[in-house]
């Protein structure tokens, strides 16, 4: 399965709400890179519904299979595994990473009783994902090799260019005497293939490391 998170970096969000018996159930799922973060959105939730019954939360950090992966989930006074428990499932089992999702219930007067809790909590997540998805705002997180690559000026803004028609991800550009790109990608052979081109051979590829970095679902 692809790690899917939202686009656009830390911080980004997405809303939706679903109604169940007259109770409200409103998600709002959130980009983050660490638990503190996660936990920071579950607080704002909790303080712009100031007078729903219930926050529940579940949150997931980290790549897919990483033995550090941080998975949390939390009922906030819902019976015990209705809540949190589903939306974290909600989550993993769309590929989710780097995430929290918060769902904030105002209670309508219906008892839902465990199975109509553990659904609804589970159904406002997906609601949200699917939202996203239709709009367009997932990516995809991949493990990638970085390069830097040291280029004039001059010559920057076109091979920058150049290589973005290929496919290649520019993460971002340092000014300084020259400009540095950074730059990831999968296939390291067909990148200083790729290079050597746009150059006429005049510049090299320096080799980084790996990182997790967003890409096309």
């Amino acid at each position: 399965m692809v790690d899917l998170t939202l686009q656009g970096g830390p911080g980004s969000r997405v809303d939706a709400e679903i109604e169940v018996k007259r109770s409200r159930f409103l998600c709002r799922l959130v980009r983050t890179e660490t638990e503190e973060a996660a936990r920071v959105v579950v607080d704002e939730a909790r303080k712009e519904h100031g007078s729903a019954r219930h926050h529940c939360s579940a949150f997931v950090i980290g790549p897919t299979g990483a033995p550090d992966q941080v998975r949390r989930s939390n009922d906030d006074g819902e019976p015990s595994g209705t809540a949190g428990r589903p939306m974290l499932e909600a989550l993993a089992g769309r590929g989710f990473v780097d995430s929290v999702a918060v769902v904030s219930r105002y209670f309508g007067g219906t008892l839902l009783g465990a199975g109509g809790l553990v659904r609804a909590y589970s159904d406002a997540v997906l609601t949200t994902i699917d939202d996203a998805q239709s709009r367009g705002l997932l990516v995809a997180r991949q493990r990638r090799d970085l390069f830097s690559l040291a280029l004039a000026h001059a010559e920057a803004g076109r091979i920058e260019a150049e290589l973005r028609q290929y496919g290649v991800r520019i993460l971002c550009t340092d000014y300084g005497r020259e400009a540095v790109l950074r730059l990831a990608d999968d296939d390291a052979e067909r990148l200083r293939a790729l290079v050597a081109q746009a150059t006429a051979g005049g510049a090299a590829l320096e080799v980084l490391g790996q990182e997790w970095v967003d890409v096309s679902p």
